[in-house]
């Protein structure tokens, strides 16, 4: 592995973490709304869903691009200095993670709930309640939390492995 690229494993692992944190955030803030019928927009709370991007890990690119200044470098008085040709610069060993690129509404529809004493009701007595279904939340709730879960697994086996080779 190339050694700017160390802690790849870990940038790309934390970056997933806080995707995931912004996703399970948007889909307790549906859920929190799934009665609301006035909002600052005007009408009912839109669903909102979580739209990702590959990441752009500006640091790594950096390392990737700029000279190394460990060539010629001498560890120990008995070792070899590092020759230039023995570095990796190729990009395929730096990770990029994942971002949140922007947090959407959805363009259903609002539900139509016939409710002729609710003070939302339009004149034929129907309501605009929230396009959001609670199993449709609830099931990507349970997949962004495994989601988190996984990235907080191989972050956590990550560094085990560094703290392991540190050991040696």
């Amino acid at each position: 592995m190339a050694l700017a690229g160390l802690f790849s494993g870990l940038n790309i692992s934390a970056s997933g973490m806080r995707a995931q944190r912004i996703r399970q955030n948007t889909i307790s803030s549906n859920l929190a709304n799934i009665e609301t019928t006035r909002t600052d927009k005007g009408g009912p709370y839109r669903r909102q869903f979580v739209v990702f991007e590959p990441g752009n890990d500006k640091k790594d690119i950096r390392l990737l691009n700029r000279e190394v200044a460990l060539t010629g470098t001498q560890t120990s008085s008995n070792h070899l200095p590092v020759p230039a040709s023995d570095f990796p610069r190729d990009e395929r060993f730096f990770g990029k993670g994942v971002n949140v690129s922007e947090i959407r509404e959805d363009t259903r529809p609002p539900k139509m709930i016939y409710d002729p004493s609710h003070p939302d009701s339009d004149e034929e007595g129907y309501v605009a309640m929230p396009n959001i279904n609670v199993v449709e939340e609830m099931t990507n709730m349970i997949a962004a939390t495994r989601a988190y879960e996984a990235n907080a697994t191989a972050f956590e086996a990550s560094k085990n492995m560094y703290m392991q080779a540190l050991q040696i």
